[in-house]
């Protein structure tokens, strides 16, 4: 099947845009965010004001009521909103790229189904990883049956990011009869089908994300929603899953960075110590870790750009996006990395007050995910140095990685 995604041909004005996002955060996704997180809730709320500006179909072409913008734009979006609330940004970047994996690979009469209501509010979430293989989220051992036509989906799914809330599941599973790794399918399954029964989310961090277990037992599927071909699931994996929820993952550590930064340094210029009349500010050693904290953010701005333009050129003449796969895993680790120093940095920097419930060990908790959301840190990493020394990946090989 081919990818075709129609593209506006005008060059979007970035500034403009992030302007735009960043208006909807501070008015409405910031000033819930700790609700958020001592409540466990849901960002529907902040989802639907998403929805209703278009950022929720922010990739999706026009003519399926989407913005019809780039992987650039959706960097920025997965940036603004990580800043205001990293929950609601990983429910939106997992959002996105399952309703991009359908513009990709979807027939038209999917796309009518799914992807049109995006813009009142419906929202997807891929279901991909099995307790079974762990981090290996691309590698399944459950299998899908058939009887007559339908495909029957039977799998527990360990982390599901919007579990229980969201209005449909770009899930992955093996082949009627597989025979390799490889041979692996996805489906568009409605949340409302019988069968589904998510689980309980309960985590230190990003604690609105709601990724959580579900178990599919006997799910009925439609063949009108089988998501590209048989055991064309590799492809979309790599092409399609892998590249817009790297790059919109990283984002949106970033994002977590910059907050962690400006809420301290707005701490440190206010706080004084009345009894030698000084600010925090004005210690040296409080001044020489923001700013190696201003330095790590920096690094990640022009890298994330670069790596978004590159995906919508590769989009834009037909090649997989794959090639890009261990740039953006890179710029992954790097983004979780520096969202860890920022957050640790701003609770050393803030002292006993940091260290109360409150912004600063919120987002602290919140970062610490991004070392683990898959491929984490460590598979990640032996991605990396396999690739250095020229040995195989072999990621869709029995036991490897």
């Amino acid at each position: 099947m081919s990818v075709n995604v129609e593209k506006a041909n005008v060059q979007p004005n970035y500034e403009e845009l992030r302007e735009e996002i960043r208006g909807i955060v501070n008015e409405i996704i910031k000033p819930r965010s700790e609700a958020i997180d001592r409540e466990g809730a849901f960002p529907r709320e902040n989802l639907q004001a998403l929805a209703e500006s278009g950022w929720n179909g922010v990739l999706i072409p026009e003519k399926w009521n989407g913005r019809g913008l780039d992987h650039v734009a959706f960097a920025i979006a997965a940036q603004e909103i990580g800043k205001g609330d990293p929950s609601t940004s990983l429910v939106y970047v997992m959002h996105v790229g399952a309703v991009q994996t359908i513009a990709l690979y979807g027939n038209d009469d999917q796309k009518e189904r799914w992807l049109k209501p995006v813009r009142q509010g419906l929202i997807g979430t891929y279901s991909t990883s099995e307790r079974a293989s762990g981090g290996h989220w691309w590698f399944n051992f459950s299998e899908a049956s058939r009887d007559g036509n339908d495909y029957i989906l039977n799998a527990e799914k360990s982390f599901t990011t919007s579990s229980g809330q969201a209005d449909f599941y770009v899930f992955q599973t093996r082949t009627p009869g597989a025979q390799t790794p490889t041979d692996v399918s996805f489906f568009i399954v409605d949340s409302k089908l019988p069968g589904i029964t998510p689980g309980v989310w309960e985590a230190l961090g990003v604690r609105g994300n709601h990724s959580g277990p579900i178990k599919y037992e006997g799910v009925r599927v439609d063949p009108k929603d089988k998501l590209g071909t048989e055991g064309q699931g590799k492809q979309i994996l790599e092409s399609g899953v892998s590249p817009v929820y790297l790059i919109g993952l990283g984002s949106t550590w970033l994002g977590v960075a910059e907050a962690a930064l400006e809420a301290a340094v707005d701490y440190v210029k206010g706080f004084v110590h009345r009894d030698f009349n000084k600010r925090l500010a004005d210690y040296q050693v409080i001044r020489q870790q923001l700013a190696e904290v201003k330095v790590l953010i920096e690094s990640l701005k022009p890298w994330q750009i670069s790596l978004a333009k590159q995906l919508d050129e590769l989009q834009a003449q037909g090649r997989p996006q794959v090639e890009l796969l261990l740039p953006l895993v890179e710029f992954k680790i790097h983004a979780a990395e520096v969202a860890n120093k920022a957050t640790k940095a701003a609770l050393d920097v803030t002292g006993g007050y940091g260290y109360k419930r409150g912004i600063f060990e919120r987002l602290f908790r919140d970062a610490r995910a991004g070392i683990a959301m898959g491929p984490s840190n460590n598979i990640a990493r032996e991605w990396i140095g396999k690739a250095l020394v020229g040995l195989p990946l072999e990621l869709w090989h029995e036991g490897g990685e």
